[in-house]
């Protein structure tokens, strides 16, 4: 009853996989499942796994064995690793093995194993795009912080205000050693040391002149009065 059963599902087989299936034994062969996922040339042929069958005597009531590999001759998937893959990938099938134990299944195992395929090369062209998208990222930021400068917070404001401010009190000493300096100079060569508004404002000497001033111009109005006797 096996035997009948199995070579039944291989005629159906041939007939969907005329070109895909290669026979190895009377209860063993491989199906090349050419899988649809991106790639770079439109014209480049789609990459292909093989999935090999050997039937035990008693299939379809036990499950079959099987395995993966790429396909011979046949484009290799840069996102597919075999032997590696190849257990996560038979695990994908184990659940429709055993639903399916006790009539033909290979058929839905290749379109399980198709699917599952693609679905992790899937995975891992995201993984990839996700880590381009993340070096993009960061070089937007790093580029668009040459323009941006240093985020203001309270902190920094009031550290860059006490610098500014110790910077300009001791440019405001720096100016004034300079020009007491000046002044020195001039007097010891007992010539006439003229000073600014400023100066005499910040030295109290605007109030004192305006006094003297204003005592003079009294006397000198003074001088032309008479005592009437």
């Amino acid at each position: 009853m096996g035997r009948e059963e199995q070579i039944e599902e291989r005629e159906v087989l041939d007939s969907i996989f005329p070109d895909e299936i290669t026979d190895f034994s009377e209860a063993s062969y491989g199906v090349s499942i050419a899988l649809d996922v991106p790639v770079q040339d439109e014209d480049a042929e789609a990459p292909t796994i093989l999935l090999t069958v050997d039937y035990p005597p008693k299939y379809p009531d036990t499950a079959p064995t099987l395995d993966i590999a790429h396909a011979p001759n046949a484009p290799k998937c840069p996102h597919l690793h075999f032997p590696s893959d190849t257990p996560d990938l038979l695990s994908t099938l184990t659940s429709t093995i055993s639903e399916s134990l006790g009539q033909a299944m290979i058929f839905t195992l290749i379109s399980t194993l198709k699917e599952s395929a693609e679905n992790l090369i899937t995975q891992r062209l995201d993984a990839e795009q996700a880590v381009r998208d993340k070096e993009a990222q960061r070089a937007e930021e790093k580029e668009n912080a040459k323009f941006h400068g240093e985020a203001v917070t309270r902190e920094s404001f009031l550290k860059w205000r006490m610098k500014f401010r110790e910077e300009e009190e001791r440019e405001e000493g720096e100016r004034r050693g300079r020009e007491e300096e000046g002044r020195g100079r001039k007097v010891g060569k007992g010539e006439e040391v003229k000073m600014s508004g400023r100066e005499l404002w910040e030295r109290g000497l605007v109030g004192r002149v305006e006094e003297e001033e204003g005592e003079e111009d009294a006397l000198g109005g003074m001088e032309g009065l008479r005592v009437a006797e």
